[in-house]
């Protein structure tokens, strides 16, 4: 089955180059979990911290739901920090890796798989101004290459 993308953290794919994937779970609130489910919630600036007992979501921006009651409302932050849902192999896995090739862990995918709220977590070495450079030159002539064979095809 795959994932319902609410949010894409597009900065993260192009700033850095993703060495690993993860999918874990993450604990929020009623609200915020629909919120979410109506489309809203950014992942842009995010990061996750980690340890090996456990996984922060930080600076992830879910707004409050609009119909929630009072309660919900008084004492909200909209940017706190998330416990994500990983199992004991996979934190383990992560900061050895993140140590060995100095790394660090991206929030990739905001979606919901299944009917719950799941984060798509990448383990990221940055990439250097050339290397940007390069694969943008390298994206721009494949769609050159692209126009070219629709003119070719349709004489």
């Amino acid at each position: 089955m795959t994932m319902k993308i609410v949010s894409k953290n597009k900065k993260a794919t192009f700033n850095n180059e993703i060495i690993e994937r993860y999918v874990a779970g993450i604990i929020l609130t009623g609200a915020e979990t629909k919120t979410i489910k109506n489309g809203q919630g950014k992942i842009d600036g995010a990061y996750v911290f980690v340890n090996p007992h456990n996984a922060i979501l930080r600076n992830a921006h879910i707004p409050l739901w609009t119909h929630a009651n009072e309660s919900t409302k008084s004492g909200y932050i909209p940017d706190r920090d998330r416990l994500l849902l990983l199992t004991k192999k996979q934190l383990q896995e992560i900061t050895i890796k993140r140590k060995e090739l100095k790394a660090h862990i991206v929030p990739v995918v905001l979606g919901i798989e299944k009917n719950l709220v799941k984060v798509e977590i990448a383990i990221a070495r940055p990439l250097k101004k050339y290397d940007k450079k390069n694969r943008k030159k390298e994206r721009e002539e494949k769609l050159k290459v692209q126009r070219l064979m629709k003119t070719v095809e349709v004489r």
